[in-house]
């Protein structure tokens, strides 16, 4: 055999390191969280788990709602220092020079350097150990206008999206392929 085993852990990797916004316009905090993703199409429905000792666990699990925030190369610095940093002792907008942007459907703010800010509202709670699951419904997608294409399409390759992987952040690569590329006939 050439694979060496582990002990079970959390080894799926890359995923996204998102900032998570959440509290009100007034008092808000960003957590820094990369246990995220899509659970559901219909409806749109993401999660984030978040360990109950974080200050912004109170905030979401008492206001039901929070945004989630893509990152980017641009933003490395502010997504590690957001994750590291309690929002009990310091304003994390102010200090990483973040911009708040209102929300249209939720009262979390959304950050205006995010290429995309999804408003989530949560509908289930799974207390699962050392971290609690937030299941929330996808209220809205806001992108900002300059990924845009001329078609009216977001172009996920102006962002430079970051992700995270065995402790460290990893800038996106290029496009590799596309839903279907392997199956498509190819024309004559």
């Amino acid at each position: 055999m050439s694979k060496v085993t582990w002990k079970p852990g959390t080894f799926l990797y890359p995923i996204p390191a998102v900032m998570v916004s959440c509290g009100t316009m007034e008092k808000s905090n960003i957590i820094t969280v990369a246990w995220t993703g899509i659970i559901n199409t219909n409806p749109a429905m993401v999660y984030i788990s978040v360990r109950p000792t974080r200050y912004s666990y109170k905030l979401i699990k008492k206001q039901g709602e929070f945004v989630i925030n893509l990152t980017t190369k641009d933003l490395v610095k502010a997504t590690d220092w957001c994750g590291v940093k309690s929002g009990e002792k310091v304003d994390k907008f102010k200090e990483m020079n973040l911009h708040k942007e209102k929300a249209n459907f939720v009262q979390c703010p959304m950050i205006k350097e995010s290429p995309v800010s999804v408003e989530c509202k949560v509908k289930e709670i799974k207390e699962l150990g050392s971290h609690t699951m937030f299941i929330a419904e996808v209220l809205a997608i806001n992108s900002d206008k300059k990924y845009i294409d001329e078609k009216g399409a977001f172009d996920i390759s102006k962002c430079n999206l970051i992700s995270y992987a065995n402790g460290g952040y990893y800038s996106m690569g290029k496009k590799l392929g596309k839903f279907g590329f392997s199956v498509k006939k190819k024309k004559k």
